[in-house]
């Protein structure tokens, strides 16, 4: 036996671990291991893995039965992932002038359906990058929230179609506001982002074992999504920064 750290062969036995196996210890490194251990370290690629597979509807569980990862890990990961998501949204810089923008609010639970966290969006229709995201409530403040996540250029200059819920009305301009029913087609690029989202994302599903239990998860998660899918309408149009 040798230890996996040094190599050395001056090994010395150093009690059990928690199942009861035979756990040593190398006297020239100091390092404490097992003979046969279950853990292995996630490398690079299953991790580039796992993070593609968090961008579509799969269970936590799934994925850790699909990479062959314990789910406690895989949590664990999520947990700093998601924690370490940003949530300012990287927008390509936009000339004053004509401008257009739908706006939405579409529910969501965390916990259960009793704890409702509305997910407030707004997406530019000529690049159809979402533009402004808030989740929280579904009030005053949300729509406040949401209309201070727009980069100034689209605070001054856009005109932005939205539902007839009452807080667009007090919190956007009114010169530049326009409640329309879904009748219109006007807000048919933002429902069909919704939509997108919910088909993509597995703790949006209406019916669902894989809801968020977590605020911070549920909040990570979707700017998570937001962020990639923006890059990739980013790319797919050449937009300078």
């Amino acid at each position: 036996m040798t230890c996996p750290k040094c190599k050395s062969s001056d090994i010395k036995k150093n009690g059990t671990i928690h199942t009861g196996e035979q756990k040593y210890a190398c006297k020239d490194c100091k390092r404490q291991f097992i003979e046969n251990p279950k853990w292995r370290e996630i490398d690079t690629l299953t991790k580039g893995l796992i993070d593609r597979l968090l961008l579509e509807k799969i269970s936590l569980a799934g994925i850790a039965r699909a990479v062959q990862i314990s789910e406690k890990w895989l949590q664990d990961y999520v947990n700093t992932k998601y924690k370490e998501v940003s949530q300012e949204l990287n927008i390509p810089i936009k000339k004053k002038g004509k401008i257009v923008i739908q706006c939405d609010e579409m529910w969501s639970f965390v916990g259960d359906k009793g704890n409702k966290q509305w997910i407030w969006l707004a997406i530019d229709i000529e690049t159809k990058i979402i533009v402004g995201v808030h989740i929280g409530d579904r009030s005053k403040i949300g729509a406040q929230k949401l209309w201070e996540s727009l980069p100034a250029v689209y605070r001054q200059c856009a005109v932005s179609f939205t539902d007839f819920w009452k807080p667009y009305e007090q919190v956007f301009p009114a010169s530049r506001h326009r409640a329309v029913g879904k009748e219109t087609g006007l807000t048919n690029y933002i429902e069909r982002f919704n939509l997108t989202m919910r088909q993509r994302i597995s703790r949006l599903v209406r019916k669902t074992l894989s809801f968020s239990k977590k605020l911070e998860n549920h909040i990570g998660s979707i700017f998570y999504f937001i962020h990639h899918y923006n890059d990739e309408k980013i790319k797919e149009l050449a937009l300078p920064f």
